[in-house]
């Protein structure tokens, strides 16, 4: 047999035969493996706070800290049940929950139909872009007292400034979504004779929406700290009122059930619109089906 570099070389495979290539590992073996992947993310996802409750528990029944200034998770679930029981934190949730919905709605909402117009509009968008970019970075809160002067003490200031922090996320992020889809995409839509909307609904839109709802995932998450940021300032209610209030009164209890409960809710928040986008994207999950699109 003939060798290269004194290794001898392969025999020919015989004539008419099918070289048959298996799979290292069996799709069982894959599905047992990614099974045991799903339950150790779960149990670190969960396990970790957990723990770490338990420890802040400890450190609290240890006095190793001024319970105080500090109180154990006991106490926080105590005074839950206290600020549940006068109503004060009912109130106060439905308020922020009212605010918040409604400002990330019409941001988010303005934010996508200006995104895509200016992604596919690129005079517009470079006629634009300087301005959008300028007011981005202008604190929001820099703006209440110039809306409290126009539209005075209701609730029209704070849902303008939730919904503009929402809106230049939104469209910024949108915007540099719709223009990255590549050529190659777009090419045989035109080939085809596809119209401007047809692209647009066909084309761009599928490209480009999971960077778009990361980009409102991320709003969202800014929208709550603008709310409680606002209702530090000016609520006059609301669950940012309810932790600044409360901080007032040394009622430190009551406190840390404000601050917990904010956490709490833009953790479900994040985690409604990363759910939606996964509805509406179902080509980008493992496995999805070509006719996903």
């Amino acid at each position: 047999m003939t060798t290269t570099n004194d290794r001898p070389l392969a025999p020919p495979a015989p004539a008419g035969s099918r070289i048959v290539f298996a799979p290292k590992v069996s799709l069982a073996d894959r599905y047992r493996r990614n099974a045991r992947g799903r339950r150790i993310d779960n149990a670190l996802r969960f396990g970790v706070p957990i723990g770490l409750l338990v420890i802040w528990q400890l450190a609290a029944m240890l006095d190793l800290f001024d319970r105080r200034f500090f109180p154990s998770p006991g106490d926080v679930v105590e005074s839950l049940g206290t600020a549940i029981g006068t109503g004060v934190l009912q109130e106060a949730a439905l308020v922020s929950t009212y605010r918040l919905v409604v400002g990330f709605v019409v941001g988010a909402l303005v934010g996508l139909l200006m995104g895509f117009v200016l992604g596919r509009v690129r005079r517009l968008n470079v006629a634009l872009d300087p301005i959008i970019s300028a007011l981005y970075t202008v604190p929001k809160l820099a703006m209440l007292p110039i809306l409290l002067l126009i539209f005075g003490l209701s609730d029209l200031p704070i849902l303008i400034l939730i919904a503009a922090s929402v809106f230049f996320i939104v469209v910024i992020s949108t915007t540099a979504a719709v223009t990255a889809v590549q050529k190659n995409y777009l090419e045989p839509a035109q080939c085809f004779g596809a119209t401007g909307l047809q692209t647009l609904r066909h084309v761009v839109l599928p490209a480009s929406l999971p960077s778009v709802f990361v980009s409102l995932r991320l709003a969202a998450g800014n929208a709550v700290l603008v709310l409680i940021g606002i209702e530090f300032v000016q609520g006059g209610a609301g669950m940012g009122y309810l932790i600044w209030n409360s901080w007032q009164l040394f009622d430190v209890g009551r406190m840390y059930v404000g601050v917990v409960l904010v956490a709490v809710f833009g953790v479900l928040f994040q985690t409604l619109i990363t759910g939606l986008g996964r509805l509406a994207t179902p080509w980008t999950r493992r496995g999805g089906s070509a006719s996903s699109h």
